[in-house]
C-alpha cells in the first residue's frame, strides 16, 4: 500500500517537473509599454522590442525557451504577426548551426 502511494507521489512530481511553463525569459507588454520582465534578457534584444512596442502598440506576452539545440519565441495570440516578425528580426539566438562551413 504505501509501496503504490509513493509511486502515485513520484509519478506526479515528474508530470509537474516535465510539463510545467518554465520560458527561461518573458516579456509582457501593454499598450504599447513593457510592464514586465522576467530573466536575463540581453540589452540588444530589449531595446528592440521596446523599439518595436513604441512604433507599433501592442498588448500581449512573449516568452523565450531553450531546450539542448534551439531557442524558441512564444507569442500570445493578441501580438500581430507583422509585430511577431520583427521581433524575431531582433532576437539575438536564431542564427543556424554552429556547424556552418564547406560541405563534403
Amino acid at each position: 500500500m504505501e509501496f503504490a502511494l509513493y509511486v502515485i507521489a513520484l509519478a506526479i512530481v515528474i508530470f509537474v517537473l516535465v510539463f510545467k511553463d518554465r520560458p527561461i525569459m518573458v516579456l509582457v507588454f501593454e499598450e504599447g509599454k513593457l510592464t514586465q520582465q522576467k530573466g536575463q534578457i540581453p540589452n540588444g534584444f530589449l531595446v528592440g522590442c521596446k523599439d518595436i512596442a513604441h512604433k507599433q502598440p501592442f498588448s500581449g506576452k512573449i516568452k523565450v525557451y531553450k531546450n539542448r539545440f534551439t531557442t524558441k519565441l512564444v507569442f500570445s495570440k493578441s501580438v500581430p504577426a507583422k509585430v511577431k516578425q520583427r521581433v524575431h528580426n531582433v532576437f539575438p539566438y536564431s542564427g543556424g548551426s554552429k556547424k556552418r562551413g564547406r560541405r563534403a
